[in-house]
């Protein structure tokens, strides 16, 4: 049987359009509110959902993710608190693919097979571990790929000919191609150098490639959206929950709907884009 991820992609295609995939931080600012906020993202248009595990150093991201992974962390969000929240959330939604985006040192603590174990009996679909490259695949991707997880990795602008075979061997779901040199959400893309990009690496791969890093508005869905089999957006996302919080970054009554309304703006950019 097909995936949720690639049942996703296949219903993208058939409307012509490519896949909003949001991204939020477990446990951002707290567990009741971030699950939540993780309901409420498939309701405003997201098609697949990226949840962040926390950690201590993130180095990938941005001052706006590394913020919200230590406001998780103060709260006592960890890898087990994150699966509950993903079994919680399947309660009410079977279809949407739900990928743990993060590093590896919390699940190797955690430990790998009970992991393994834990991600697929709450309904998690895939990982994508930063901090893993290709040679370490013994390590997490193999094991994972076995359980029928998906592992899905990174490619970047200095990601060359030579070195995407190695990304794309054991890669699943679909390649993420990060749009910018550097951390998230620091810059804005070069939108035709990222359409160049998503159609070379579309050369190497029959995987949908969806694009992150940088977007943070419709207009910038949009953009990449002609290009690309799917928008990745993150950091606006977790930029627009903390503009919500209290003085004591705390939840209030809009803090949901600071998140919601903006990722309904991103899917109507998305749905606008006619395909390249």
């Amino acid at each position: 049987m097909p995936s949720r991820i690639d049942a996703v992609f296949a219903r993208c295609r058939a409307e012509g359009r490519a896949a909003l995939v949001t991204y939020v931080m477990a446990g951002d600012p707290d567990p009741e509110t971030s699950l939540k906020v993780l309901e409420a993202l498939p309701e405003a248009g997201a098609d697949i959902v990226e949840f962040g595990l926390p950690f201590t150093d993130p180095m990938a991201d941005g001052p706006a993710i590394q913020a919200a992974g230590l406001r998780a962390l103060k709260g006592g969000q960890g890898v087990a608190r994150t699966l509950e929240l993903v079994t919680r959330f399947r309660t009410g939604n079977a279809d949407t693919p739900v990928i743990l985006m993060g590093y590896f040192n919390p699940i190797h603590t955690y430990g790998v097979a009970r992991f393994l174990d834990d991600a697929v009996a709450a309904g998690i679909d895939g990982l994508i571990v930063v901090d893993l490259p290709p040679e370490e695949d013994e390590e997490l991707c193999l094991p994972a790929l076995a359980k029928g997880l998906a592992f899905i990795r990174l490619a970047t602008p200095t990601t060359d000919d030579a070195r995407l075979p190695a990304v794309l061997a054991n890669t699943a779901g679909f390649v993420y191609y990060v749009s910018i040199t550097g951390i998230t959400g620091t810059a804005t893309p070069d939108f035709g150098k990222v359409a160049e990009a998503v159609a070379r690496i579309g050369r190497h791969t029959d995987l949908p490639v969806v694009v992150g890093f940088g977007v943070k508005t419709g207009a910038h869905a949009a953009a990449i959206a002609r290009g690309a089999d799917g928008v990745v957006v993150g950091s606006a996302l977790v930029d627009a929950l903390h503009r919500s919080l209290d003085g004591e970054g705390r939840a209030q009554g809009g803090t949901v709907e600071a998140v919601a309304g903006l990722v309904r703006e991103l899917a109507a950019g998305v749905r606008s884009a006619e395909r390249r």
